[in-house]
Protein backbone atom coordinates (compact mmCIF):
# COMPACT_ATOMS: atom_id res chain seq x y z
CA UNK A 1 0.00 0.00 0.00
CA UNK A 2 1.82 3.35 -0.56
CA UNK A 3 1.83 6.48 1.18
CA UNK A 4 -0.71 8.04 -0.57
CA UNK A 5 -3.20 5.66 0.14
CA UNK A 6 -6.33 8.10 1.10
CA UNK A 7 -8.42 7.63 4.31
CA UNK A 8 -12.21 7.08 3.59
CA UNK A 9 -12.74 10.18 5.82
CA UNK A 10 -11.68 13.11 4.46
CA UNK A 11 -9.49 15.21 7.47
CA UNK A 12 -10.65 18.38 6.34
CA UNK A 13 -13.93 17.45 6.49
CA UNK A 14 -17.35 18.98 8.94
CA UNK A 15 -17.07 16.02 10.95
CA UNK A 16 -14.23 14.23 11.66
CA UNK A 17 -13.27 11.16 13.73
CA UNK A 18 -10.28 9.92 15.02
CA UNK A 19 -8.88 6.30 15.97
CA UNK A 20 -6.23 5.43 18.58
CA UNK A 21 -3.85 2.47 18.50
CA UNK A 22 -2.00 1.53 21.66
CA UNK A 23 0.85 -0.62 20.80
CA UNK A 24 2.79 -2.74 23.13
CA UNK A 25 2.68 -6.29 25.11
CA UNK A 26 3.36 -4.60 28.43
CA UNK A 27 -0.60 -2.76 28.18
CA UNK A 28 -2.19 -6.21 27.30
CA UNK A 29 -0.35 -8.03 29.98
CA UNK A 30 -1.46 -5.34 32.34
CA UNK A 31 1.70 -4.70 33.54
CA UNK A 32 1.53 -0.85 32.44
CA UNK A 33 -1.99 0.92 32.69
CA UNK A 34 -2.88 3.09 29.49
CA UNK A 35 -2.84 6.91 30.69
CA UNK A 36 -3.29 7.98 26.94
CA UNK A 37 -6.44 6.48 25.66
CA UNK A 38 -8.27 9.15 28.18
CA UNK A 39 -6.43 12.10 27.16
CA UNK A 40 -5.97 11.77 23.53
CA UNK A 41 -10.17 11.18 24.13
CA UNK A 42 -10.56 14.43 25.98
CA UNK A 43 -8.94 16.32 23.92
CA UNK A 44 -9.92 15.65 20.63
CA UNK A 45 -13.26 15.85 21.43
CA UNK A 46 -12.92 19.15 22.80
CA UNK A 47 -10.84 20.12 19.49
CA UNK A 48 -13.98 18.85 17.17
CA UNK A 49 -12.79 15.39 16.53
CA UNK A 50 -13.91 12.63 18.49
CA UNK A 51 -12.40 9.40 19.06
CA UNK A 52 -14.54 6.79 17.27
CA UNK A 53 -12.26 3.86 17.69
CA UNK A 54 -9.68 2.18 19.86
CA UNK A 55 -7.21 -0.75 19.53
CA UNK A 56 -4.38 -2.04 21.81
CA UNK A 57 -2.18 -4.47 19.79
CA UNK A 58 1.23 -6.58 20.49
CA UNK A 59 4.42 -6.07 19.32
CA UNK A 60 3.39 -8.03 16.29
CA UNK A 61 4.40 -6.56 13.02
CA UNK A 62 1.49 -8.34 11.09
CA UNK A 63 -1.15 -7.01 13.86
CA UNK A 64 0.34 -3.08 14.11
CA UNK A 65 0.43 -3.06 10.14
CA UNK A 66 -2.94 -4.40 9.71
CA UNK A 67 -4.34 -1.88 12.76
CA UNK A 68 -2.66 1.33 11.16
CA UNK A 69 -4.07 0.43 7.57
CA UNK A 70 -7.46 -0.40 8.54
CA UNK A 71 -7.40 2.56 10.95
CA UNK A 72 -6.48 5.12 8.62
CA UNK A 73 -8.94 4.09 6.09
CA UNK A 74 -11.45 4.72 8.24
CA UNK A 75 -10.91 8.22 10.35
CA UNK A 76 -9.11 11.26 9.83
CA UNK A 77 -6.87 10.69 12.00
CA UNK A 78 -4.95 7.98 13.82
CA UNK A 79 -2.57 8.14 16.33
CA UNK A 80 -0.67 5.71 17.51
CA UNK A 81 1.12 5.11 21.13
CA UNK A 82 4.25 3.35 22.21
CA UNK A 83 6.79 1.53 20.38
CA UNK A 84 8.99 4.33 19.31
CA UNK A 85 12.01 3.95 21.58
CA UNK A 86 15.25 2.64 21.42
CA UNK A 87 15.30 -0.85 22.21
CA UNK A 88 14.67 -4.40 19.91
CA UNK A 89 10.64 -4.33 20.52
CA UNK A 90 10.23 -0.89 19.64
CA UNK A 91 9.38 -1.78 16.27
CA UNK A 92 6.46 0.61 15.24
CA UNK A 93 8.55 2.89 13.37
CA UNK A 94 9.18 -0.32 11.21
CA UNK A 95 5.57 -1.37 11.15
CA UNK A 96 4.45 2.09 10.25
CA UNK A 97 6.74 2.33 7.14
CA UNK A 98 5.42 -1.08 5.73
CA UNK A 99 2.20 0.23 6.39
CA UNK A 100 2.51 2.93 3.75
CA UNK A 101 4.96 0.95 1.93
CA UNK A 102 7.75 3.19 2.04
CA UNK A 103 11.67 3.51 3.09
CA UNK A 104 12.20 3.54 6.60
CA UNK A 105 15.57 5.94 7.05
CA UNK A 106 17.62 7.64 9.22
CA UNK A 107 16.48 10.74 9.53
CA UNK A 108 18.86 13.84 9.75
CA UNK A 109 16.63 16.54 11.07
CA UNK A 110 15.95 13.49 14.17
CA UNK A 111 19.67 12.66 14.25
CA UNK A 112 20.32 16.26 15.17
CA UNK A 113 17.88 16.91 17.64
CA UNK A 114 18.97 13.39 19.72
CA UNK A 115 22.89 14.92 18.85
CA UNK A 116 21.71 17.75 21.22
CA UNK A 117 19.97 16.32 23.58
CA UNK A 118 22.65 14.03 24.60
CA UNK A 119 26.24 14.29 25.97
CA UNK A 120 29.51 13.25 23.91
CA UNK A 121 29.60 9.67 23.28
CA UNK A 122 26.21 9.20 24.46
CA UNK A 123 24.51 8.88 21.17
CA UNK A 124 24.49 5.13 20.75
CA UNK A 125 23.33 2.92 18.36
CA UNK A 126 19.65 1.77 20.32
CA UNK A 127 19.53 5.67 20.69
CA UNK A 128 19.65 6.01 16.63
CA UNK A 129 16.86 3.81 16.42
CA UNK A 130 14.88 6.77 17.88
CA UNK A 131 15.73 8.57 14.28
CA UNK A 132 14.65 6.20 12.06
CA UNK A 133 11.74 7.61 10.46
CA UNK A 134 9.42 6.49 7.30
CA UNK A 135 10.00 8.73 4.48
CA UNK A 136 8.44 11.17 4.16
CA UNK A 137 7.87 11.88 7.10
CA UNK A 138 7.06 15.02 8.97
CA UNK A 139 8.57 15.05 12.36
CA UNK A 140 6.63 15.61 15.43
CA UNK A 141 8.27 17.92 18.47
CA UNK A 142 9.57 16.14 21.76
CA UNK A 143 10.28 19.32 24.02
CA UNK A 144 11.02 16.53 26.85
CA UNK A 145 13.03 13.98 25.99
CA UNK A 146 14.08 14.90 22.17
CA UNK A 147 13.38 12.00 20.55
CA UNK A 148 10.43 12.96 18.24
CA UNK A 149 7.40 11.44 16.60
CA UNK A 150 6.13 12.20 13.39
CA UNK A 151 3.62 12.50 11.09
CA UNK A 152 2.73 10.39 7.20
CA UNK A 153 -0.60 10.65 5.78
CA UNK A 154 -3.28 11.09 8.51
CA UNK A 155 -1.41 8.54 11.43
CA UNK A 156 0.45 10.70 14.25
CA UNK A 157 2.88 8.48 15.63
CA UNK A 158 3.61 9.06 19.24
CA UNK A 159 5.73 8.44 22.70
CA UNK A 160 3.73 5.88 25.12
CA UNK A 161 5.15 7.78 27.95
CA UNK A 162 2.03 9.93 28.97
CA UNK A 163 3.84 13.11 29.97
CA UNK A 164 6.12 12.90 26.66
CA UNK A 165 2.58 12.16 24.22
CA UNK A 166 0.99 14.71 25.89
CA UNK A 167 3.41 17.25 25.13
CA UNK A 168 3.61 15.92 21.39
CA UNK A 169 -0.37 16.29 20.88
CA UNK A 170 0.28 20.02 22.31
CA UNK A 171 2.08 20.64 19.69
CA UNK A 172 -0.03 19.00 16.57
CA UNK A 173 -3.34 20.22 18.07
CA UNK A 174 -2.80 23.48 15.82
CA UNK A 175 -2.09 21.74 12.53
CA UNK A 176 -5.95 19.77 12.76
CA UNK A 177 -8.95 20.77 11.31
CA UNK A 178 -11.79 20.00 13.95
CA UNK A 179 -15.47 19.79 13.88
CA UNK A 180 -17.44 21.54 16.43
CA UNK A 181 -16.41 20.71 19.80
CA UNK A 182 -18.33 17.92 21.98
CA UNK A 183 -20.04 19.17 25.08
CA UNK A 184 -20.92 17.27 28.02
CA UNK A 185 -23.30 17.23 30.67
CA UNK A 186 -23.84 14.60 33.27
CA UNK A 187 -26.88 14.03 35.95
CA UNK A 188 -25.65 11.50 38.09
CA UNK A 189 -28.92 10.16 41.31
CA UNK A 190 -29.02 7.55 43.52
CA UNK A 191 -31.37 5.39 41.08
CA UNK A 192 -30.90 1.86 39.88
CA UNK A 193 -30.26 1.60 36.74
CA UNK A 194 -33.36 -0.64 35.75
CA UNK A 195 -35.95 2.26 37.15
CA UNK A 196 -35.03 4.84 34.85
CA UNK A 197 -34.31 2.80 31.32
CA UNK A 198 -37.42 3.02 29.93
CA UNK A 199 -37.39 6.69 30.12
CA UNK A 200 -34.00 7.04 29.09
CA UNK A 201 -34.55 5.18 26.27
CA UNK A 202 -37.49 7.56 25.07
CA UNK A 203 -35.22 10.84 25.74
CA UNK A 204 -32.86 9.00 23.70
CA UNK A 205 -35.53 9.10 20.86
CA UNK A 206 -36.50 12.26 20.96
CA UNK A 207 -32.52 13.34 21.04
CA UNK A 208 -31.50 11.25 18.32
CA UNK A 209 -28.64 14.10 17.43
CA UNK A 210 -26.81 13.38 20.84
CA UNK A 211 -25.35 10.79 22.60
CA UNK A 212 -26.92 9.29 25.64
CA UNK A 213 -25.06 6.41 27.95
CA UNK A 214 -25.72 5.00 31.66
CA UNK A 215 -22.80 4.33 33.81
CA UNK A 216 -23.67 2.54 37.26
CA UNK A 217 -21.91 3.33 40.38
CA UNK A 218 -21.37 2.14 44.03
CA UNK A 219 -20.48 4.71 46.63
CA UNK A 220 -20.41 5.79 50.23
CA UNK A 221 -22.80 2.53 50.34
CA UNK A 222 -25.27 3.26 48.03
CA UNK A 223 -26.07 2.83 44.38
CA UNK A 224 -26.24 5.39 41.99
CA UNK A 225 -25.99 5.99 38.31
CA UNK A 226 -23.97 8.53 36.24
CA UNK A 227 -26.17 9.46 32.78
CA UNK A 228 -23.74 11.55 30.55
CA UNK A 229 -25.20 13.37 27.53
CA UNK A 230 -23.02 14.44 24.56
CA UNK A 231 -23.16 16.81 21.49
CA UNK A 232 -22.48 19.40 19.97
CA UNK A 233 -25.32 21.58 19.86
CA UNK A 234 -25.13 23.59 23.63
CA UNK A 235 -28.95 24.19 23.35
CA UNK A 236 -29.97 20.83 22.56
CA UNK A 237 -27.61 19.61 25.26
CA UNK A 238 -29.10 21.65 27.83
CA UNK A 239 -32.53 21.01 27.04
CA UNK A 240 -31.83 17.11 27.43
CA UNK A 241 -30.32 17.62 30.33
CA UNK A 242 -33.07 19.48 31.96
CA UNK A 243 -35.77 16.81 30.90
CA UNK A 244 -33.68 14.28 32.43
CA UNK A 245 -33.25 16.02 35.50
CA UNK A 246 -37.43 15.92 35.26
CA UNK A 247 -37.57 12.38 34.68
CA UNK A 248 -35.55 11.56 37.90
CA UNK A 249 -37.31 13.83 40.22
CA UNK A 250 -40.42 11.95 38.92
CA UNK A 251 -38.82 8.81 39.57
CA UNK A 252 -37.82 9.23 43.14
CA UNK A 253 -34.40 10.60 43.07
CA UNK A 254 -32.16 13.44 43.51
CA UNK A 255 -30.17 14.98 40.52
CA UNK A 256 -26.82 16.66 40.55
CA UNK A 257 -26.20 18.41 37.11
CA UNK A 258 -22.52 18.87 36.46
CA UNK A 259 -20.45 20.12 33.10
CA UNK A 260 -18.79 17.41 31.53
CA UNK A 261 -18.21 13.64 31.72
CA UNK A 262 -18.37 13.55 35.24
CA UNK A 263 -18.93 10.11 37.14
Amino acid sequence: MSADHPASTNPTAANPTAAVLVIGNEILSGRTKDANLPHLGETLAAAGIPVREARVVPDVEAEIIDAVNALRAKHSYVFTTGGIGPTHDDITSECVAKAFGVALELNPDAVARLEAHYAAGQLNEARLRMARIPAGATLVDNPISAAPGYRIGNVFVMAGVPNIMRAMLDGVLPALQGGPPVHARTVSCELAEGTIAAELGALQDRYGDLEIGSYPYFRAGYFGVSLVLRGTDEARLDAATAELADIVRRLGGTPTVTLGAKG
